[in-house]
């Protein structure tokens, strides 16, 4: 899935959507104390009032918040898993009711095993249908662009943590007193959910159901025994991980002899990439890739052999791919953070061939281009010669 795959389905979890059709919502309330199911109840999602089916909307739209590889990750089911979420899951999309409350109890028991939880939690599950309207042939057509419809069956599992409610003091109007509200009854948090999964993905206005959309409870931090053992998914590279990795290669392949210039040229044609594969998935960058964005960017002595060496030392796989997305800051806004001593300076990769680090009478200076004046605390500068020398006259 695609952020615009992600984004359509998430606008329909609303109230009274005909192109969202939730059937079944299955509530699982489970202790931390002994890690076991205290109670369990399903029911038809349109029997809560319009209140609750409020309430459960926003957390499932919140589910599917938060950008791809940083906190929604769409990850591929590992192959042969012994009981496998990808067959319970499966089954329990197509299941009659009992079924699907069946297997949607083994995913939670599966949570379970061998866990011990901070705080009581509630898992909710739902199975519904999402319809996406065909676009229309012509202008010209007499037909709504709802009369034909893609239709997408999926279960979505939302995990809420519960809080303790708040200690109140309240003042009694017949009684004509103060006293204390004693509440005993924990609070589910549906306004951040802690994780999450939506099964199956889609992909061109099909099912993929060799892959799930995994929701973390916080940006770059995927809860890896959660995906691994009770979704069976393969590993999770998150897109600070992918940068990291690519960093680590380029240090390697350039032997660390880099300037803002060819970095600004590396970000350049990673941009340029990314654009020209806009409409299309993702594109992905592996060795034969990077090997040339450092050539077009400058480093002459860059060859095939040391490229491949660097992948195997970093990624013990020299047919690693990275998501260009991920290796490449947000290419339009101050996204490259310049840390000195004496400040801190946030420039867009698209700047960065105007900063220059020099070397002058033995000193090291940071140089940044300027059209305009410029103005510190309403004081407009004015230009100096470049001599490395303080001067305070």
């Amino acid at each position: 899935m695609n952020k615009k795959d992600i984004a359509n389905i998430r606008k329909q979890f609303k109230v009274d959507n005909d192109l969202m059709k939730i059937r079944e919502i299955f509530n699982v309330y489970i202790m931390k104390e002994s890690s076991d199911i205290y109670h369990y109840e399903s029911q038809p999602f349109e029997m809560l009032d319009q209140d609750q089916q409020e309430l459960f909307m926003n957390n499932f739209k919140k589910v599917l918040t938060g950008q791809l590889d940083e906190k929604l990750f769409e990850l591929k089911f590992q192959r042969d898993a012994e009981n496998s979420s990808q067959l319970i899951l499966h089954q329990g999309l197509l299941g009659s009711d009992e079924d699907w409350k069946e297997k949607m109890l083994l995913i939670v028991e599966k949570m379970l095993k061998d866990k011990q939880y901070e705080m009581d939690l509630v898992v909710t599950f739902i199975r519904g249908e999402y319809f996406k309207p065909m676009k229309r042939r012509n202008e010209e057509a007499e037909e709504s662009d709802r009369d034909t419809v893609y239709s997408h069956s999926f279960i979505l599992c939302s995990i809420n943590k519960t809080q303790d409610p708040k200690k109140e003091l309240l003042f009694d109007y017949v009684e004509k007193e103060f006293r204390y509200n004693i509440v005993v009854n924990p609070i589910i948090n549906l306004n951040t959910p802690v994780g999450g999964f939506l099964f199956p993905c889609f992909t061109d206005n099909a099912a993929d159901v060799n892959h799930i959309l995994y929701s973390a409870p916080r940006a770059y931090e995927p809860d890896h025994e959660f995906t691994e053992e009770v979704l069976n998914a393969e590993e999770i590279m998150t897109a600070k991980d992918d940068k990291a990795v690519f960093e680590e290669i380029v240090r390697d392949v350039t032997d660390n002899q880099l300037n803002t210039s060819r970095l600004a040229n590396v970000y350049e044609e990673i941009n340029r990439v990314i654009e020209e594969n806009e409409e299309e998935e993702a594109p992905k960058l592996d060795s034969k890739d990077v090997e040339r964005v450092l050539k077009m960017s400058g480093f002459e002595t860059v060859d095939t052999e040391k490229v491949t060496t660097a992948f195997q030392r970093v990624t013990d796989d020299e047919k690693y791919e990275f998501k260009a997305s991920s290796i490449l800051p947000k290419y339009n806004s101050k996204s490259i953070k310049i840390d000195t001593k004496l400040a801190k300076i946030s420039v867009s990769p698209q700047d960065l061939r105007y900063v220059r680090q020099v070397n002058l009478q033995g000193k090291r200076y940071l140089m940044i281009e300027v059209e305009d004046d410029t103005v510190i605390e309403g004081f407009t500068m004015i230009p100096e010669a470049f001599t490395g020398e303080n001067n305070n006259n």
